[in-house]
């Protein structure tokens, strides 16, 4: 068994890297991941350097896992600014890192990709080994999913957080056998809602792959890059990008418009994989109460229903997603750290946060908006991060 760290994914074969998941989740995909380093979306200069992690046996690739050295820890999502604070205060330097996980992405999926599980539970050992060699502080696996905690061994700390999602395990076959399921108050604030945006005269388009046209794809990046400017934050994907995705993945690309007159007034930039919905992006160009949600999570919501998809994962954050109907989940992550003292030290607060965000995630459960669901339509502990 050899181990090969790339400098890009071009270097290997789609076919080879995309053997080695069932291609469910279009975030490990290898046209996304290349496509983000081939059309400017990753810069040294921006904290990012590819580092990927393969492993061979001669010439087959049999296991790897999408890898970065980092001078800083944006676009992550597991936030980590206060270890890097403490290693600067002791006189030691936190950055470069190493990060197992996928670009400004907080969504939950594989990490580990492997033939089998035996290779599978050599990639976080060839991890370490090569931070040791390199003298990096520490080596971060994000967003996982639950069934790789086994590859990590007890020198892996692990954190968790909690992300809202809609699921479908109640069987819902349209939005208003959906709403049917909330209580009074709730389905009242969802349908007032509803209505708000349709007295303003907004309409709705949804643009699949296939259909996307240059116009589409340039008007949702300019959403895209007016929500990061109105936020002070540096927009890192470009154009190129997202026609890359038109082009190469056209069966994983959705996009929502609302429309106003026939002129698109904002949109929300998704991904679609197996049997999810991942929401991305979302901007604007009108301010219309209520448009946020209609756009980032009801329409989502209906295009689910209408094309069978069970899982809708809007993005990080936001405890106003409770009240629209995305449930409380939990995400994964895991963390080597190379000092001794501070790994000892962070395992205990590691601990700490867990018990707080479990103890969050139950009084946010109990909060539901429905009525009554089955017991397993929100299960507990849907990992990632």
């Amino acid at each position: 068994m050899e181990a090969r760290f790339l400098a890009n994914l071009a270097e290997v074969e789609a076919a080879r890297w995309d053997a080695l998941h069932d291609g469910s989740n279009p975030f490990l995909v290898h046209a996304f991941l290349e496509g983000l380093e081939s059309t400017g979306c990753l810069r040294p200069d921006w904290g990012w350097t590819p580092r990927h992690l393969t492993l061979w046996r001669g010439d087959e690739l049999v296991a790897a896992a999408p890898g970065y050295l980092k001078d800083n820890s944006h676009g992550e999502f597991v936030f980590d600014h206060a270890w890097a604070h403490a290693h600067a205060r002791h006189g030691l330097e936190y950055f470069p890192k190493y990060l197992c996980g996928v670009p400004y992405s907080p969504v939950q999926g594989p990490r580990l990709l492997a033939k089998d599980e035996e290779t599978r539970r050599l990639l976080p050992d060839v991890m370490v080994a090569m931070c040791r060699q390199t003298h990096l502080s520490s080596a971060h696996v994000n967003f996982h999913l639950e069934r790789d905690d086994v590859a990590f061994g007890p020198e892996w700390l692990q954190r968790i957080d909690v992300q809202y999602h809609w699921h479908n395990e109640a069987g819902w076959r349209d939005f208003e056998g959906f709403l049917s399921a909330f209580d009074h108050k709730h389905r009242k604030n969802i349908r007032q809602e509803r209505a708000r945006v349709a007295r303003a005269g907004v309409t709705f388009r949804v643009v699949e792959g296939q259909q996307a046209t240059p116009a589409d794809l340039e008007a949702m990046h300019g959403f895209y890059l007016r929500t990061f400017a109105e936020y002070g934050n540096h927009p890192a994907l470009t154009l190129a990008f997202l026609q890359h995705l038109a082009e190469k993945m056209p069966q994983s690309l959705v996009i929502f418009f609302a429309e106003l007159a026939g002129e698109p007034v904002a949109g929300a930039l998704c991904l679609r994989g197996g049997d999810t919905l991942h929401g991305r992006y979302w901007g604007a160009r009108e301010a219309i109460p209520g448009l946020h949600f209609e756009t980032c999570y009801y329409q989502g919501i209906d295009y689910c229903l209408r094309n069978g998809l069970t899982r809708f994962e809007p993005g990080a954050q936001g405890e106003h997603k409770l009240a629209r109907g995305f449930l409380p989940s939990i995400v994964r992550s895991r963390h080597w750290i190379a000092h001794p003292a501070f790994h000892d030290a962070l395992q205990g607060w590691c601990g700490q946060e867990a018990e707080s965000v479990r103890a969050y995630a139950a009084t946010l459960a109990a909060h539901s908006p429905f009525k009554t669901l089955p017991a397993d339509a929100h299960p507990p502990a849907r990992p990632s991060r």
